[in-house]
């Protein structure tokens, strides 16, 4: 790699001459003399890397790899031709130019957490007065929360896996409407239990989503209350 004449192509092709150079490198913190960029150009030193991407900057050489390396595989202008590479610069000014993606405006956002209710208890370790406010911790969300969802509780088991996890915190929207096929948080025969709520003309079932465990009939011997249903939105 031959830095020399490229900076002194680079530096004619701006008309600059070399004590304009050294001047202009002042601007960087770098106090050399004319002599030491002839120096540079004559290829008897070698700048600094420092010394070297101020000179890119004052030469507007804007793709150093290709400059002084050879072509760059990650050149986005690679396939375009002068014309092109002109338009793009273009589209660039005209992005400034309307200040709706200038990062030195841009405010950082705090992010804002939603204050949910917890349930101290997991789903399967639940009772009939599950929904009392003593049975909550109220916690700090930063994840996404769904908008409708009332309260927090972590499955515990294997019954709803694949698409729910051992331990997984889901988020309930509490209501006693649900319609068939409807996945909800129930209280059945002294147990809370995160199911699919499925009515039949043979009947009403719990159902489990992992096929290993049977579906739980609910009849008129059962004692059965609705919490709520998965909240999605």
């Amino acid at each position: 790699m031959e830095i020399g004449p490229i900076i002194a192509q680079n530096r004619k092709k701006k008309g600059l001459s070399q004590i304009d150079v050294a001047k202009q490198l002042e601007k960087f913190d770098i106090h050399v003399g004319n002599a030491a960029v002839s120096s540079w150009e004559k290829g008897i030193n070698t700048p600094t890397a420092n010394q070297l991407l101020a000179l890119c900057q004052i030469l507007e050489i804007n793709d150093i790899y290709t400059e002084f390396i050879g072509e760059n595989p990650l050149d986005p202008f690679k396939n375009l031709t002068d014309d092109g590479i002109t338009k793009v610069f273009d589209y660039i000014d005209l992005l400034e130019a309307s200040g709706r993606y200038d990062k030195r405006k841009s405010k950082i956002i705090p992010l804002e957490g939603r204050i949910m209710k917890i349930a101290l208890t997991s789903a399967s370790a639940g009772t009939g007065n599950f929904l009392d406010d003593e049975n909550f911790d109220e916690i700090e969300i930063f994840d996404p929360v769904p908008k409708k969802a009332s309260f927090g509780v972590h499955i515990d088991g294997d019954s709803m896996e694949p698409r729910f996890k051992n331990q997984q915190l889901v988020w309930i929207e509490q209501t006693d409407n649900l319609d068939s096929g409807d996945i909800g948080l129930f209280f059945f025969n002294g147990m809370t239990y995160f199911k699919k709520f499925v009515k039949k003309e043979t009947g009403t079932f719990l159902v489990s989503l992992n096929a290993k465990y049977k579906p739980m009939e609910v009849n008129e011997f059962s004692t059965f209350k609705i919490f709520g249903k998965l909240a999605t939105d």
